[in-house]
């Protein structure tokens, strides 16, 4: 095997967070030191994916509830919707890792041979080659897990319930993580934008599935972790919600935010 076309390099690096590694550590350690979670042990996360000036802060409030479990979990399973390349379904890679300016992230391949046989789960390296909804997560998932695999699956168009099945499968316990990359509303005036994603926050917290992409540009996703959360009684907490008025000063055209820690019961720190 050709080990440097097996790695699948930043494809937004310089763009959506520094294309360095000093100054991209040293952002997010500040962003992660600026961030006050509450003493929750999550399963899973709903984090945003825009660039680090707009969305870190807020990705940071869910990734700083992740520094005490360092060692322990060992898997992330990624999930984000495409922006670039239609997808039916959900594409997975055929790379062995992801690279960031902070280091390579091993592909669990075997987690990704588990779904080998689900209809919905596909493979199309195109589909994960310039999506920046999973990139931009890994630095702060290098900073604040050291060492784990990566089971990055960019989502298409597919049910929220075939969603679901995948989230059941590479469910596992305490080592596996899950993560959902979205961002909320998109293009509002400041005001308009608070009270939306206001009430997606809101239907999150009830664990009511969303009714559209308007809300959430991640909501198939969100609404197959949704649909499990209901089934296994995971608790909701919101974590942070603004959008990028409050982050980068712009309030005519912004975008919406939100972290949100699901628990298990019994699971609580």
């Amino acid at each position: 095997m050709n080990t440097t076309a097996s790695i699948r390099p930043p494809a937004v690096a310089g763009m959506f967070y520094p294309g360095n590694a000093r100054d991209l550590a040293g952002d997010v350690a500040a962003m992660l030191g600026a961030a006050h979670p509450p003493a929750l042990r999550p399963k899973a996360l709903i984090a945003p994916h825009a660039g680090y000036v707009y969305s870190g802060p807020v990705a940071a409030e869910a990734y700083a509830l992740l520094s005490p479990l360092r060692g322990q979990v060992r898997r992330v399973v990624l999930l984000g919707p495409t922006h670039r390349v239609p997808v039916r379904g959900i594409a997975v890679p055929s790379v062995a890792a992801f690279a960031t300016p902070l280091g390579v992230v091993p592909v669990d391949r075997e987690a990704i041979a588990d779904l080998a046989g689900l209809p919905q789960v596909g493979i199309s390296d195109a589909a994960h080659a310039q999506e920046h909804s999973l990139e931009v997560h890994l630095p702060f998932l290098q900073a604040v897990l050291g060492s784990f695999a990566l089971v990055p699956l960019a989502v298409g168009h597919v049910s929220p319930g075939q969603v679901a099945t995948v989230l059941e499968r590479l469910w596992g316990g305490d080592e596996t993580l899950i993560v959902i990359s979205s961002d909320l509303s998109h293009y509002h005036g400041y005001e308009t934008a608070r009270r939306l994603d206001r009430e997606t926050a809101d239907r999150i917290l009830r664990l009511e599935p969303l009714e559209d992409h308007e809300q959430a540009c991640g909501a198939t996703p969100i609404n197959g972790l949704l649909e499990v959360a209901r089934r296994k009684a995971l608790t909701p907490t919101l974590l942070d919600l603004r959008n990028s008025g409050d982050t980068a000063g712009d309030r005519s055209r912004v975008v919406g935010y939100c972290s949100v820690c699901f628990t298990e019961a019994g699971h609580d720190r």
